[in-house]
């Protein structure tokens, strides 16, 4: 995740980082230009369109369109970013979590041993989420009839927990701890693996295919229709402002696009990585 000072104004204006979206869009922007050119020309010098022809009304639809298509884009933005925030809660979740386990533990065991195991565990279980999320496969797991690797192999996770679950009961078929402190410790095993569903559901539940494509292709047809309407007021400089028009509509759906998918290693993502590791830090101080 990009660390960086919020009241610098002058710097977002200025700086141009490796994940800004006009990287992305410029190949596509000069050939939308190059279009736009054309049409312009053809329009206004080559067929001599002038301002009495019908032609001259066709930015009404855009004015209208346009306000459609904001409200597209502001739903599907506010969409991505309740899906990244979920996930930040999530993982602020697993971090509490696994220190509240870890502090419970640290008062409940006296072997080493035992307290060994817990701060290798705990952590590990952070780590290995932070891996599964991180596979591609993992976004498919819903897909009908893909054969994915995942299938073929244990959820890794589950395992994990599996085996902190089996030594719980063994220190409690050992009186190690009593009836009273297995229910308690077992509120945040079960978190667990609520915690690894719910960024699950995030990671393998992309927003509808439909919905993705029309906002696609409405941004497309919209911009390709720009320079017919505009080259009669604008003249060649239908250029720069449908280039412009497109960077920003653009823009919006490549941002919706990183940050529905929190788990990734894109500029935007969440530092789940860095997170698992200072889940790590504090269990090894707490037991």
């Amino acid at each position: 995740m990009i660390a960086y000072n919020t009241k610098e104004w002058f710097t977002f204006i200025f700086h141009f980082h490796k994940s800004d979206t006009i990287r992305q869009l410029f190949p596509i922007m000069i050939a939308i230009g190059i279009y736009s050119g054309l049409v312009g020309y053809l329009e206004v010098i080559y067929f001599g369109v002038d301002q009495n022809d019908y032609l001259k009304n066709i930015p009404l639809m855009h004015g209208i369109l346009g306000f459609v298509i904001s409200l597209l884009l502001v739903f599907r933005t506010n969409t991505a970013y309740d899906r990244w925030w979920e996930a930040r809660k999530l993982w602020g979740g697993l971090v509490n979590n696994s220190r509240n386990f870890a502090i419970k533990l640290s008062a409940i065991l006296k072997d080493e041993n035992d307290r060994k195991f817990f701060r290798t565990f705990i952590p590990a279980y952070a780590s290995i989420l932070y891996k599964h999320l991180n596979n591609s496969e993992t976004a498919k797991q819903l897909f009908d009839d893909v054969d994915l690797e995942l299938d073929h192999h244990k959820h890794k996770p589950n395992q994990v927990k599996r085996m902190m679950y089996h030594k719980i009961n063994d220190l409690y078929d050992a009186k190690k701890i009593t009836g009273d402190q297995l229910i308690t410790l077992d509120a945040e095993l079960v978190a667990f693996t609520d915690i690894c569903g719910a960024c699950e559901r995030i990671k393998n539940t992309p927003i509808p295919y439909s919905y993705s494509a029309f906002i696609k292709k409405f941004i497309f047809f919209y911009i390709m229709t720009l320079p017919f309407g505009y080259s009669l007021s604008l003249g060649y400089y239908v250029v720069p402002v449908v280039m412009f028009i497109f960077y920003v509509l653009a823009s919006l759906e490549l941002i919706a696009e990183e940050i529905e998918d929190p788990f990734g290693d894109d500029e935007n993502d969440l530092p789940i990585k860095k997170m698992s590791e200072n889940i790590k830090r504090h269990v090894e101080e707490l037991i």
